[in-house]
């Protein structure tokens, strides 16, 4: 396993390049003594880039006058209410013996994004299921392919043990289905969807995915608009890779036109939803004000603007009410990451930056305001005081001391970056190998789950420090994901600008494809290493609570990068993903259809 962390680099110190760019801006000088100028006047002014990035759509005081009317005793009451009554329906499902009804209700659940209020329950389901079916073989090779697919899909999403071999002799059974029949097609999209939680070297999983593909793009049109509807949308993207919140927000407007529809659960779906978004709401106000005050939006206009979206990525990493704390952190660590990039892509010198790898890396304030320009002093003050805010709130809250952990977390992002930076300078471009091997780090998901890592709700102990290993693999895996989707939907922009090559400029440089074949062999390999995060989060039944939340954290910002990636540079434009803002962060699900 090759390490996630910055690999050191024969590269020079190329500070007598000259910066490239399509765009230039020429910085105001700074204000000088009479004879200090007229000993300067014959030196030329310094050039930087500019990336010319669009203004942020959401202002302090547009943000502040958002609001929720579903607040307060009244609301919480009859989500109680509604609790029962499901928790009586899944009760009802498991001491009837009724495998399908029971998985069935579920997926319902876990799509509706209520499920969490129903852990327990669901455990009990599914240790039924697994203990009465699957470790019954006559039993699991008697199942009908429908039962069989979905109850494989979620037992593995769970972290249950179960074996491809189910499923040897698919296309027989798939031959002798009639695609008309509604029971027959949702079998096949059930057993498509169960194929994307394989793993490496799963050839029955593997040829099952192609084949059932194949199957529902031919017969898509023979089916009714609600099944329809349900495959194409796993077709443009399969249910594991989709974002939890973003899928409940779809599968609510999709399930209460089903037919025999629960009503009592659509109830509980868009109330849930609705008053889950008003905690939201709150979490970014707070985050608005910590922006205001900092005030980097004014004092560092070279930089994005981004912090809106830099809280929407946090509510598809835990949109569940508890994880407000977290969600609050997590938008402060993600909007002085984006600036951070922008002075390393953007704005600064090649000695600039040296200057502030170095003095982040030995977490000197009194360095930063002795050596460092205005503009990095403004910038590093600002993360210094977050990021020892965030440590000492968590001390006091648990008696454990993060400072050390997130140090060497930002000093490798800053290194994974000055390395990129040197790259541009002189003109390198490196193999995929080499750029992955840092990329894993510069697209700064290490730092991000290392916050994660002390910001779930489970007290913090040794067990963090004990599953470091296993967490180091979740982290690589998530972290490329992330690069690659990322690099499929903004390259064109950062290349235009004249960033470094990213990895599909590397595998065009190296092996002398098109891009058009650079680019599927990209999501191949997000293919392949969706097979190995499934594999290191196997086991989750086994794990501890920490270990679940933490994977299924970082498996979730490796969705939100496909997510905000699919239409392009959804964090860099931002009307990219207004509507997305919008629908999960303002617009409350209306409750009288």
């Amino acid at each position: 396993m090759a390490s996630m962390y910055f690999i050191s680099c024969s590269i020079p110190h190329y500070k007598q390049f000259v910066a490239r760019s399509r765009r230039l801006d020429i910085c105001k000088p700074i204000c000088l003594s009479e004879s200090t100028s007229m000993a300067l006047a014959t030196v030329e002014p310094l050039i930087r880039r500019s990336a010319n990035y669009e203004p942020s759509l959401w202002s302090f005081h547009h943000v502040q006058s958002l609001s929720s009317k579903y607040t307060g005793g009244d609301y919480v009451a009859r989500v109680d209410t509604l609790k029962l009554e499901v928790k009586t329906m899944i009760m009802k499902s498991t001491m009837a013996q009724h495998p399908l009804s029971s998985l069935e209700l579920v997926d319902n659940l876990q799509r509706l994004g209520i499920a969490y209020h129903f852990e327990d329950e669901i455990r009990d389901v599914l240790d039924m299921i697994y203990n009465n079916y699957y470790k019954t073989h006559d039993k699991w090779n008697s199942m009908d392919l429908n039962l069989k697919a979905l109850s494989f899909r979620i037992l593995r999403q769970h972290g249950y043990q179960l074996s491809q071999e189910a499923f040897f002799n698919f296309k027989d059974k798939i031959r002798r289905m009639n695609p008309c029949l509604y029971k027959d097609m949702v079998g096949v999209l059930n057993l498509y969807e169960a194929t994307y939680h394989s793993f490496e070297d799963e050839s029955i999983l593997d040829e099952a995915r192609d084949f059932t593909a194949k199957y529902l793009k031919e017969n898509q049109e023979k089916i009714d608009g609600r099944l329809s509807a349900l495959v194409g949308h796993a077709l443009e993207l399969p249910l594991h890779w989709r974002v939890p919140r973003v899928e409940a927000k779809w599968f609510i407007g999709v399930y209460e036109e089903t037919s025999g529809f629960n009503p009592t659960i659509v109830e509980l779906a868009k109330l849930d939803f609705n008053m889950v978004q008003a905690v939201h709401l709150e979490d970014l106000k707070h985050v608005s004000w910590w922006w205001n005050r900092i005030n980097w939006d004014k004092k560092l206009r070279f930089a994005r603007d981004r912090l809106v979206e830099n809280f929407l990525w946090t509510v598809g990493v835990n949109y569940l009410p508890q994880f407000s704390l977290g969600r609050r952190t997590l938008a402060k660590v993600n909007s002085m990451v984006t600036t951070i990039d922008d002075i390393y892509d953007v704005f600064g010198t090649l000695n600039e930056l040296d200057q502030f790898t170095n003095v982040i890396s030995r977490w000197d304030i009194n360095a930063a305001m002795d050596e460092l320009p205005d503009y990095m002093k403004i910038c590093f003050l600002g993360f210094y005081n977050t990021v020892n805010e965030i440590t000492y709130n968590t001390l006091t809250n648990t008696g454990f001391l993060i400072l050390p952990y997130l140090k060497k977390a930002w000093a490798d992002l800053c290194k994974s970056y000055l390395l990129e930076a040197q790259w541009y300078h002189a003109g390198h471009t490196p193999t995929l190998e080499e750029y992955l091997e840092n990329a894993c780090v510069s697209i700064s998901i290490p730092v991000i789950l290392t916050h994660v890592k002390f910001l779930t709700s489970v007290s913090l102990t040794e067990e963090i420090l004990q599953y470091k290993e296993r967490a180091d693999n979740i982290v690589r895996y998530s972290s490329l994901i992330f690069r690659l989707a990322d690099d499929l939907g903004t390259s064109s922009d950062e290349m235009a600008r004249g960033d470094i090559p990213k990895s599909i400029q590397c595998y065009m440089h190296e092996s002398g494809a098109s891009e058009d074949d650079a680019r599927m062999y990209i999501k191949t390999l997000i293919h392949d290493t969706w097979k190995k995060l499934n594999k290191e989060r196997a086991g989750g039944g086994a794990d501890s609570k920490f270990a679940r939340e933490f994977n299924e954290c970082a498996t979730n910002l490796a969705r939100m990068a496909q997510f905000m990636y699919s239409e392009g540079d959804g964090h860099g434009r931002p009307h990219v993903t207004k509507s997305h803002v919008l629908s999960l962060l303002v617009n409350p699900i209306q409750m009288v259809k």
